[in-house]
């Protein structure tokens, strides 16, 4: 198996296994002989191990440390929701229609999907460097601020040429995923109609204690996304804020 990956990818070896699974499936409705029957459970076991493990090795190399473990638990969560789901409608479907029907159409259904999700491959975090960088300086603070206080507001400052506008703003999107990623929410950025190139970047977090967290979960690849930004900056900066709700809950 080892030596066969080292040619094939996941996701190719997953269309593989979707196709193994519809070719059983195919089968199960025409055989009249136990040999077919045999036949059809050996392809469709060694499809099943083949997606199963394809799937849960991409689910675990796509997500950083720190929320792997929820990140799993939605995977399986989801994974046997489906088969719960699916086993209903195609029972009842094979009620309806009959078993052979159901069969076919099941199988008919397996080779239609391995193009409509091809775009989304597996393992799209396995070239990706999860380890934290832990290069973001502790918020400079004059007095202890209660870890559950919050909304947390950040803003970041950034200086550019005004030529260099849209390749900035196409580079700062990208680097928004990270943000939603690493626990911020409403992120936006705003430009300033007075100054030219002057533009501020503002997310939320829920809490203080939130937003250290956040310092400690951005990736070594996200420092490469937020070098890509800071290229744009003209002179030193950008200026960072951190700003805590004044209101009480």
């Amino acid at each position: 198996m080892d030596r066969l990956l080292e040619y094939v990818s996941k996701h190719s070896l997953l269309a593989a296994a979707a196709l193994g699974t519809a070719a059983s499936t195919a089968l199960f409705a025409v055989a009249h002989e136990p040999v077919t029957a045999v036949a059809a459970s050996l392809i469709a076991g060694a499809s099943w191990i083949a997606a199963v493990s394809s799937l849960n090795v991409s689910a675990q190399v796509s997500l950083p440390e720190w929320v792997r473990g929820r990140g799993l638990a939605m995977y399986v969560t989801v994974m046997f929701g489906a088969l719960t789901i699916g086993s209903a409608i195609w029972g009842e479907l094979a009620a309806v229609a009959g078993l052979r029907a159901a069969l076919v159409l099941a199988a008919a259904g397996a080779i239609i999907a391995i193009p409509l999700t091809w775009r989304w491959k597996l393992q799209t975090g396995a070239n990706v460097d999860f380890s934290p960088s832990m290069h973001w300086p502790d918020p400079v603070t004059t007095h202890a601020i209660e870890p559950d206080r919050g909304p947390v507001l950040v803003t970041v400052e950034y200086r550019i040429d005004p030529k260099n506008r849209e390749p900035f703003l196409d580079t700062l999107g990208r680097y928004s995923q990270a943000r939603r990623r690493d626990g911020a929410y409403e992120w936006g950025i705003f430009e300033d109609p007075a100054v030219e190139g002057r533009f501020i970047e503002t997310f939320l977090t829920d809490s203080w204690l939130e937003h250290l967290r956040q310092h400690q979960r951005v990736t070594k690849t996200d420092q490469t996304l937020e070098q890509a930004v800071r290229r744009f900056q003209i002179g030193e900066g950008p200026i960072t804020t951190h700003l805590v709700s004044a209101l009480k809950d």
